[in-house]
């Protein structure tokens, strides 16, 4: 291993600069969506009829026949086949986090034994993966395999090319044999309809043109890149995706000269790259940058309609992962690969249009049009107010816990930030007074502030708030950078569906005893700003002083996955997911179950990662370096020199035995600490013994370590190897 080390980081200091790949950005408006089937492709294949029944279910979620499957089915298979395509996959997102695919052949023999090119609308629109061997939180047993992959045409299939050839990748869901959903694209798709559905009743009370209001979503991933070699040189980033030992460098982000900073040529030789193939899958790349940390960097889309801007994030980590390796790095998306610097999230920007074409988060010039802004506005801020606690969970990880609340990121409690403006117009319409008879729009207003056209930088920003108004949306900030958002979207949107849908109860209730509409609208968001005030919060999220005043406003600040986690099954919560009929309780059970396995096996690598470090490697090493000591102290007393002349030799064999003895004494006990914790049957509780038995034991070998990094550092040993060791950077 020390040699491997060594080898890795002379191979990445002496990398010349004709290794880098020189890549040309392409005209964006070549390649743009080359290799996605859009609708736009798919008239060129189709019949009028056929393709004006796919458009009708795109715009309208209508069903789509069979027959109708099977036209479209040739169709792709026609149009991939012309584009490079020998295979075809149903792409899916289990409950791993990551993506699927299984791949088959655009081929069968026909009675003659000839190969003929088949693709069928049977095979386009459900295939049967293995079910059994997917996390399913006790949905399904070893033995019960099935499970079925559907096809969701409202995501347009796209050609994946690697070095091996292309292959046609059709997005589907991913559902077991009885039905419940298996992965992350079905219940957002569902969370989806509900915000559909909701906010599109409330927008009637404003526009009854508007028909459908799409969920809108950005995000912003940010990442780090290493040196292949040097990544291959650490065992800990391989397995874990971060650095479980390590020395702090010398100068890290303290200057604060890397943010926004000229991009390193070979770093821009790899984002060009990235953007050109991201460009070609439709994926609209807009922005790259680096970021705070040395080595972090950041890219971010366009918006779009939100399950196509998830479906686009989890294809574009993939390609992340794929170009890095053409340009000889390793894409780190671990919230936290290393302690010291900045972590990395994904910030979710979300908002709500409608077909019409209106931001419902924009405010408008006229008094009708700030009444449904506030009424969008408000209700989401009701919604996080209400729902705190999930959204919480919906961003809870093991990886994600090590960044939430470290100076760099948002607290573990969640609140809302909207800028002195908004502020200052909601304490406005709470405050103000309104009279009972209302003859019309302007008397209406009389003494409630007319709300400004807001512009895009009407709000400064706080990066400490884990949920912001940005101008025209909100931006999750909390979520981790290896997260899959439909997650975290799948809650936000259920919680602001649910909440329209008491909104509009409420407003009908008073509309109903004769208070007109507009007045109606403006009393119930006046009760929803007075209620759910005390999530708003414009100040320094970081601070002390903030935990212990969201503690008194009754706020809840869950620093643990594993307790974090509990929401899931509590009966609000799944009161709330089997009303909008999101997850039925058997699924939210099962994913409660997913997330904590996830979470304990997580600790579970890194622990054992930690014990065969220190055993096979830093003891070694350090013995090594004893025995030399101890050999040099013999020479010199058989020499019959006086102690003296030795003495600073023994003590350091002594202060060496110490922390070695101590580190071997503490990985033994987490090794223990470890079995014991595998022994307990309920799910949740082995998750609080990994965090809080297991986990601390992490800190403890981590301090002797750094105290043998001290002893080297202050005696310039020579041992090579126990230097690098500990030296690991």
């Amino acid at each position: 291993m020390s040699s491997l080390r060594f080898k890795a980081t002379e191979s990445a200091v002496s990398r010349p600069l004709g290794d880098v790949k020189k890549v040309e950005a392409l005209k964006a408006t070549s390649i743009y969506g080359k290799n996605v089937f859009t609708v736009a492709k798919m008239k060129d294949y189709l019949s009028k009829t056929t393709y004006k029944e796919l458009v009708q279910f795109v715009e309208e979620g209508s069903q789509i026949s069979r027959d109708i499957a099977d036209h479209i089915a040739q169709a792709m298979k026609t149009w991939a086949i012309e584009n490079g395509a020998t295979h075809y996959t149903h792409w899916f997102q289990p409950l791993t986090g990551t993506t699927a695919e299984k791949h088959d052949a655009f081929f069968e023999p026909d009675d003659n034994g000839e190969a003929i090119e088949k693709f069928t609308g049977d095979a386009l629109a459900q295939q049967e993966p293995d079910a059994s061997s997917f996390p399913n939180g006790g949905i399904r047993n070893t033995f019960e395999a099935r499970g079925y992959t559907a096809w969701d045409p409202s995501s347009p299939a796209f050609i994946f090319e690697s070095i091996a050839g292309k292959t046609l990748c059709i997005p589907t869901v991913f559902v077991s044999y009885t039905g419940e959903s298996l992965d992350y694209k079905a219940p957002l798709l569902k969370a989806v309809a509900a915000i559909d559905k909701a906010a599109t009743d409330v927008v009637q009370y404003f526009d009854k043109s508007v028909s459908k209001v799409n969920a809108s979503l950005g995000i912003e991933q940010e990442y780090f890149l290493v040196d292949l070699s040097l990544f291959h040189g650490r065992p800990d980033l391989q397995l874990t995706g971060r650095t479980l030992f390590g020395h702090m460098a010398a100068k890290g982000q303290q200057l604060e000269d890397h943010y926004f900073g000229a991009i390193p040529e070979r770093v821009l030789a790899y984002m060009v790259d990235l953007e050109n193939e991201a460009l070609k899958l439709g994926i609209p790349l807009k922005t790259r940058h680096n970021e705070v940390a040395p080595s972090q960097f950041e890219c971010a889309p366009m918006y779009e309609e939100i399950n196509l801007a998830i479906d686009h994030n989890q294809l574009l980590m993939n390609l992340m992962e794929q170009v890095a390796i053409r340009h000889n790095f390793k894409v780190l998306l671990h919230e936290k690969p290393y302690s010291g610097v900045n972590g990395s999230g994904k910030h979710n920007n979300w908002s709500l249009i409608t077909n019409t074409g209106i931001n419902l988060l924009s405010p408008g010039k006229t008094p009708k049009n700030n009444l449904m802004f506030l009424t969008f506005f408000v209700n989401t801020i009701k919604a996080v107010f209400e729902y705190a606690d999930l959204l919480r969970a919906s961003i809870a990880s093991h990886s994600n816990d090590h960044r939430l609340g470290a100076n760099e990121a948002p607290p573990a409690i969640i609140s809302i930030f909207l800028g002195s403006q908004l502020d200052e117009i909601l304490e406005e319409v709470e405050s103000a007074r309104v009279a009972k008879k209302v003859k019309n729009d302007t008397n209406l207003w009389h003494g409630i502030p007319k709300i400004p056209e807001l512009k895009l930088d009407n709000t400064d920003r706080n990066r400490t708030s884990p949920f912001a108004f940005t101008g025209n949306k909100f931006e999750f900030r909390a979520v981790g950078s290896s997260a899959n958002s439909a997650l975290p979207m799948t809650i936000l949107n259920a919680i602001v569906a649910a909440q329209l849908i008491d909104f509009k109860t409420e407003v009908d209730k008073q509309i109903k005893k004769g208070t007109k509409k507009d007045l109606a609208l403006l009393n119930v968001i006046r009760k929803y700003i007075k209620e759910s005030k005390a999530i708003r919060f414009e100040g320094n999220g970081y601070s002390d002083e903030w935990a212990a005043e969201a503690e008194a406003r009754g706020l809840s600040n869950i620093k643990s996955t594993p307790k974090a986690l509990d929401v899931y099954v509590k009966e609000e919560s799944l009161e709330l997911f089997e009303k909008l009929g999101i997850y039925s309780k058997r699924e939210s059970e099962a994913r409660h179950e997913i997330l904590l396995e996830n979470f304990y096996k997580k600790l579970q690598i890194e622990a054992r990662v930690i014990g065969e470090v220190v055993t096979s490697q830093i003891a070694p090493a350090c013995f090594v370096y004893q025995n030399e000591l101890i050999e040099n102290v013999k020479g010199l007393k058989d020499l019959g020199l006086a102690k003296e002349a030795f003495s600073s030799q023994l003590n350091l064999v002594e202060r060496i035995s110490k922390h070695t003895n101590l580190i071997l004494e503490k990985a033994e006990e987490m090794r223990q600490a470890r079995k014991k914790a595998n022994t307990i049957e309920e799910t949740r509780e082995r998750a609080i013994a990994y965090d809080e038995i297991v986990k601390p034991y992490f800190d403890e070998i981590r301090y002797h370590v750094n105290k043998l990094e001290k002893i080297v550092d202050d005696n310039k040993w020579p041992l090579p190897k126990l230097r690098e060791l500990l030296f690991l950077r």
